[in-house]
């Protein structure tokens, strides 16, 4: 019987990770457990350094009934339905005030821990989910950038791409983390960690176990590489959940923070984690009030239990959250008691070294562009130049970014 034969004799490092060879792996119980210690010992000595976890709103939040401008008049002009009256806010100011459920938010921003970034944007925004998102997480907005800011960032920071530095919590990865050099950790249940791959890739999976460090051809020992660490990687995954148990109540949502957090206190040296409120949550054109509020409350919780259970670990002063949304809402109440598709935005960033407060220019709401949109005031990038430059100390951002942006002065420590 003939068999068959993998070659890539033509196909480069690079060419294989832009094929999409990240899904090579097996079911984590097929890695050793004594290899699985191995492993678990090589990265414990790495495990402390700055982290940078990113919370992705998915369908649009609505700035607005978020942290609502009560103190202005031209707020319930706009929304005379929907507008959230004072009585039912958690003011933190004379000006603004968090929605009723944002226990968790209210409670960071008094104690200094939360970062309030005002008029998000950018020049000619789209109102198209997919495309916005694209911008957001290329951080190129109106271009075809491949690859994803957080993958170009792993790239910056580790170019020799040792594993498991970027991991993905989520269905299917994001552009967002998509990278030139590195292969990203990508689950979902930690309990069903396998990395999937393509039926004629499986003839390649059984030969990872083995890889020969003297084979001729790089690109297939990169290949067999790769399945190894996939396998290596879900087994540290299983592993570190299986062994987490806090005390901490994460409330409704966890919104995967609690995989996070198992991860960093296993020891998993991933500097760069990416997660996100799933399945368009925020995209609230009927009835908004009560679905977003609720919607707001689970969010708000799960950070501020996180941030919680790094105190807890002791990793509070290694970590910090930046939340974002692909755009904000228009301002105007529609006819169906909610918003659609708008433009600028707020983003938060949270963590025991944020320095709290607001930051940008809070956007006019009696000065709107043509379409009735908040006109942005701060350029997203400077909020990733905070956090590149800023929070994980990479100080020329210029080309990640694909220009000058100048960061925040946002943390407590160089």
């Amino acid at each position: 019987m003939k068999k068959n034969h993998f070659s890539f004799s033509e196909s480069s490092r690079r060419d294989l990770l832009r094929l999409g060879m990240y899904g090579i792996g097996v079911s984590a119980t097929a890695l050793p457990m004594p290899l699985f210690a191995q492993a678990a010992a090589a990265v414990a000595g790495q495990a402390h350094g700055k982290i940078l976890v990113v919370l992705e709103l998915s369908g649009g939040n609505d700035g607005l009934n978020t942290l609502v401008p009560y103190g202005d008049d031209a707020y319930y002009r706009h929304r005379p339905n929907i507008g959230v009256p004072r009585k039912d806010l958690r003011p933190i100011d004379d000006h603004f005030g968090f929605s009723r459920g944002m226990a968790g938010f209210e409670r960071l921003y008094k104690n200094g821990k939360l970062a309030i970034v005002h008029g998000c944007g950018y020049e000619n925004p789209s109102f198209s989910h997919f495309t916005s998102m694209a911008y957001w997480h290329t951080a190129a907005p109106n271009s075809g950038e491949q690859y994803g800011w957080v993958g170009r960032l792993a790239d910056a920071m580790a170019p020799d791409a040792p594993p498991n530095f970027l991991v993905n919590i989520d269905t299917r990865q994001s552009l967002a983390v998509r990278s030139r050099r590195h292969v990203p950790v990508v689950f979902d249940d930690p309990n069903k960690f396998s990395q999937e791959v393509f039926y004629d890739e499986r003839a390649a999976l059984p030969s990872a176990s083995g890889v020969n460090e003297q084979m001729a051809n790089p690109s297939r020992r990169f290949l067999l590489d790769t399945a190894q660490s996939a396998k290596q990687a879900s087994a540290l995954v299983r592993e570190a959940w299986s062994k987490y148990h806090s005390p901490v109540d994460y409330g409704v949502v966890g919104l995967d923070l609690p995989k996070v957090a198992a991860l960093i206190d296993a020891g998993m040296p991933t500097r760069l984690y990416y997660t996100a409120y799933r399945n368009n949550a925020f995209d609230t054109h009927v009835f908004q009030n009560d679905t977003h509020k609720r919607l707001l409350t689970y969010a708000s919780d799960a950070v501020a239990a996180f941030l919680q259970d790094l105190e807890r670990i002791g990793r509070a002063d290694d970590v910090v959250v930046m939340v974002f949304s692909e755009f904000g809402r228009r301002v105007p109440e529609n006819v169906n008691l909610g918003t659609d598709h708008g433009a600028a935005n707020l983003m938060f960033v949270a963590g025991k070294q944020v320095k709290g407060g607001q930051y940008g220019t809070v956007p006019s709401l009696t000065k709107l562009d043509p379409g009735d949109n908040l006109v942005y005031t701060t350029d997203f990038r400077r909020v990733y130049a905070t956090m590149i430059a800023g929070w994980l100390g990479l100080k020329d951002t210029r080309q990640l970014l694909n220009g000058e942006f100048e960061p925040f002065d946002m943390f407590q420590r160089a």
